[in-house]
């Protein structure tokens, strides 16, 4: 059984790239275009990773990321924030928050291929 993916990214052309990408690389994708409506699709899709940008409507990356780890049911999900808030004090932010990369837009493809394969196991 091929690794669910979670794409919370507010920007529909790169949550379909990335989806796309994702697709190619044999993962199962669902998207979610707010920090609310991504923390539904954990529940209901319980994904293996999450792409998680920070600058969401409703509820924002860091606030998602907090609730994912808060909730010992997901302690499984891998969190990779990507984003294009690339400051020091960001980036500590987000790993202190417990994810598990933080990948600043823009960023290379072959690269978030890679650190998502490691997270994955794959």
């Amino acid at each position: 059984m091929s690794k669910k993916i979670l794409i919370a990214d507010d920007e529909a052309n790169i949550a379909l790239s990335l989806e796309f990408l994702m697709r190619n690389d044999g993962y199962r994708v669902q998207t979610a275009a707010n920090g609310e409506e991504a923390l539904r699709q954990i529940a209901q899709f319980r994904p293996d990773l999450i792409l998680l940008d920070i600058m969401l409507p409703q509820k924002n990356g860091f606030e998602v990321c907090q609730k994912i780890r808060e909730n010992p049911a997901w302690n499984g999900i891998k969190i990779v924030m990507l984003t294009a808030k690339g400051r020091e004090s960001e980036v500590a932010k987000g790993l202190a928050l417990g994810a598990d990369a933080y990948i600043t837009k823009p960023f290379a493809t072959r690269e978030l291929l890679a650190d998502v394969q490691r997270l994955l196991g794959a």
